[in-house]
């Protein structure tokens, strides 16, 4: 192999076309990350090696540093895919003025268990992984901040924001309540994979504005 240590990042040259397109017949890039979060979220990140990410992917080490630079790499991209599509929908529904706020925020929240609970594996739960705090994770802290703030947008664009008007403090209790509760039900989500994920995006919607005091 062209390179050095295994979770050293190696980007030499082009990689041989027999292994470029692994059985799946998904782009490399796109197999490394399918073999990334299974391995993530089934063995643990700090147990699954590179080599062992490659492997899974049908690919030799040396091809996957042509795409990745490591491990952060992969899971930093896996991150930002979990929050990049609620985000993008945050900031439509934060312009969409004509719709009430409660009706806005439902709509978000629903969507955003759909993202985390609809994909085959259960990417959420690498939120709580300690390396997040890491720099190579700083886009991702400041887009899941951005969401959480368009989350606060929604929550006092409602009838319970001018209520609590005067205490802001207590607006943002109700939103961290709101937004734990959707980034918790991965934890759901994880004991019981079998329930109908769009009935428990709705069913977690409805408990989102009761916790809030909203009404849609």
């Amino acid at each position: 192999m062209t390179g050095g240590t295994d979770e050293g990042p190696r980007r030499v040259g082009r990689p041989r076309a027999d292994q470029l397109r692994p059985a799946s017949g998904r782009p490399p890039r796109e197999e490394l990350l399918y073999a990334a979060a299974e391995l993530f979220t089934a063995k643990g990140y700090a147990a699954t090696t590179t080599r062992a990410v490659a492997e899974r992917a049908g690919m030799r080490q040396a091809t996957m540093y042509h795409y990745f630079g490591g491990k952060e790499e992969l899971l930093a991209e896996l991150l930002e895919s979990t929050v990049a599509p609620s985000l993008e929908l945050a900031r439509r529904l934060a312009r969409d003025v004509e719709r009430p706020a409660g009706l806005r925020l439902w709509e978000l929240c629903r969507s955003d268990v759909m993202l985390l609970c609809g994909g085959p594996y259960n990417l959420g739960a690498l939120y709580l992984l300690p390396e997040v705090a890491g720099a190579r994770f700083a886009r991702f802290r400041r887009m899941r901040q951005e969401l959480k703030d368009i989350y606060r947008e929604l929550l006092d664009g409602t009838g319970v924001g001018a209520e609590l008007a005067g205490d802001r403090a207590g607006l943002v209790l109700r939103n961290d309540l709101v937004f734990g509760l959707i980034e918790g039900v991965m934890l759901i989500h994880r004991a019981d994979p079998g329930r109908p994920v769009a009935a428990f995006a709705e069913a977690t919607a409805d408990a989102a504005l009761r916790i809030a005091g909203v009404d849609r």
